[in-house]
Parts: structure tokens; sequence; C-alpha cells
């Protein structure tokens, strides 16, 4: 069994370092993307300050659907070009939305959440996995810093589907 360790961070930098190193133990030698993600969405909730939502959306061909998460019951299907998670996939670019009232078409699946951050994940040939999307109660909760990070863990999630990690 995987024991968290807490990680202690004086900066976001530090944290992403602690959790990468983590992230890479914990999926070590396991190429199954549902269970990755599982364990991938539980050690960031329960390791980043100020989530009240974090998992992935993966793409069926058609449109994104919800897949493992921590937080409470989300959104289904999601249009890709719609909403935060449906524009980083149509995009190809990380979101960093500070206020997502403010974002146009954002999709409220939590009423609570106020900021939020979706990293796109393609395999190797460029075709579209989903997005990995964490959602915090706290107004302009992201920046850089979380945005690099993010894209890191995301990047340990990828090399295990193919048994790289």
């Amino acid at each position: 069994m995987f024991e968290l360790a807490p990680v202690e961070a004086a900066s976001k930098a530090e944290l992403y370092e602690g959790l990468h190193e983590q992230m890479r133990g914990l999926l070590h030698g396991e190429r199954d993307r549902i269970a990755n993600a599982a364990n991938f969405s539980a050690l960031v909730f329960n390791a980043v300050d100020g989530l009240n939502w974090c998992g992935f959306y993966f793409f069926d061909g058609t449109e994104l659907v919800v897949g493992p998460f921590q937080g409470k019951p989300a959104c289904v299907r999601i249009a890709i070009g719609k909403g935060v998670c449906g524009t980083a996939a149509a995009t190809r670019e990380t979101q960093v939305v500070e206020d997502v009232h403010a974002f146009p078409g954002h999709i409220a699946c939590d009423a609570a959440s106020r900021s939020e951050i979706v990293v796109p994940l393609f395999d190797d040939a460029g075709g579209l996995i989903g997005v990995w999307d964490v959602d915090s109660p706290l107004p302009a909760r992201f920046d850089d810093d979380d945005r690099v990070g993010m894209e890191r863990l995301c990047a340990v999630f990828l090399a295990s589907l193919r048994g790289g990690v």
C-alpha cells in the first residue's frame, strides 16, 4: 500500500516538487488509466489546499465524460469548446481562470467553485485523451506556479499510461 507522506513546503514550487516525487511512486508500474486517474485525484485533493473538486474528464471521441475525481458529484458530459474544460480541450492549452463567473460559457457543476485550472491531456500522436480539472471555492486560487506544477504532474500521469513511470 502506498503511504501518503505530508508534503512540507515553503513555496508552491516545493509543494509540487514533493507531489511530483510522490506521484511517480504512486503510479510506478501501473498502466491502468482508471486506477491511475483515481489515485492521482486522491493524492492531489488531499495534498493541495483550497480545493473543492479535482478529477478527470476523458474524451470519448465526441465529448468529455467524467472520470475518476474527488469532490461533490460532477457534470457528466461536457462538449468540446464549452466551459473551461471544453475550452482547454479545443485550444490545446491549459486554462487558468481566476473568476469562473467571468468566464464566458462557464459550466457550474458546483456553485461553490470560484476559480479553476484545466490541463488538456494528449497521447504521443497528439490525440486528445481528456482533461485534468481542478476547482477551488477561493477566487484567484491558481497562478502560474500551479499551472507549471499541474502540467508536470499530468506529464507523470501520461507517462504512466505508456509504462514509463
